[in-house]
């Protein structure tokens, strides 16, 4: 059933004065001070303002067209719905994809999953709600920045936030919900942070206090740590096989960058030939072996 118009009739137009203008079911017409007169659309299309020119009186423009225009952009909002999965009627709110983020990647066996969760219902979710995840723009993700520094969130802080949601828009690619990342999220520059070390008195004591204490690999996995600057996980994962005191090296087969050769130093060279002399049992695989893991 068509719309009746009680303002934007063809005597309304013509009588309306220059820089005057009119405003009814989407349609705005405005009086150009050169008398001509244009038509613009202003509609809610899936929970987002649309405004677009239609056109002037002058090329031929009348109501009719701008009438089109709105029916138009809601044929192509009900064809984007139809085309999405089954299932699906509406387009995936951030708080909904938000939700089937962190599932997702709990079953993919992700990372920090729990500081994901409570950046996401901290802030993230607060801010972005219900807004269509597709529709998230970097305006929205700067106001969210705005927002996050108006509460005296320092910028290091304020990255771990984006973090999480150019993760989430990455996995929503990676998982078809969308095409493809609907903004860019912009991190700010952080300052490299103080570089904290021990001293020499510091290491020493160190190693004395590791040596007392009862659990047998406390001491050498702190010795081997200190020698190397290996990761905690490097050291808990070496296998006795990747361990050449010859070559003075240990190969790490998973590390950040990839596989490398770790150097050791001769004296670590001689401690770990004493350790695997005194403590390695027959057919052991690992260096710091555990009972209720099979790696």
């Amino acid at each position: 059933m068509s719309k009746r118009f009680e303002k934007l009739t063809r005597q309304a137009l013509r009588s309306l004065p220059p820089g005057k203008r009119i405003v009814e079911h989407g349609i705005i017409y405005e009086k150009l001070k050169s008398g001509d007169g244009r038509f613009e659309i202003c509609v809610q299309v899936n929970g987002k303002r649309m405004h677009r020119v239609v056109g002037n009186e002058s090329e031929g423009i009348t109501r009719t067209h701008a009438e089109n225009a709105i029916e138009k952009l809601k044929n192509e909002a009900r064809m984007d719905r139809l085309s999405l999965p089954k299932g699906r009627k509406l387009p995936l709110s951030f708080r909904e994809a938000a939700t089937r983020y962190l599932d997702r990647i709990e079953q993919e066996g992700g990372k920090n999953i729990p500081i994901k969760r409570q950046q996401l219902e901290q802030r993230l979710i607060p801010f972005f709600g219900d807004m269509p995840l597709e529709r998230i723009g970097s305006f929205d993700i700067e106001r969210f920045k705005k927002q996050c520094l108006d509460s005296k969130l320092s910028t290091s802080t304020v990255n771990r936030y984006l973090a999480v949601l150019s993760h989430l828009f990455s996995k929503a690619v990676d998982w078809d919900w969308l095409d493809h990342s609907p903004a860019r999220v912009r991190k700010y520059k952080e300052s490299p942070g103080r570089i904290v070390y021990l001293t020499q008195p510091q290491i020493r004591k160190l190693l004395e206090e590791a040596k007392k204490d009862n659990h047998p690999v406390v001491y050498p996995f702190i010795k081997i740590a200190l020698e190397t600057g290996m990761r905690r996980m490097e050291i808990l994962s070496i296998r006795i096989e990747h361990i050449d005191l010859e070559r003075r090296t240990i190969y790490v087969p998973e590390a950040k960058a990839g596989s490398r050769e770790q150097p050791i130093t001769a004296n670590l060279a001689d401690f770990l030939h004493e350790y695997l002399a005194s403590y390695t049992i027959s057919g052991q695989e690992w260096l710091f072996p555990s009972k209720t893991s099979k790696t």
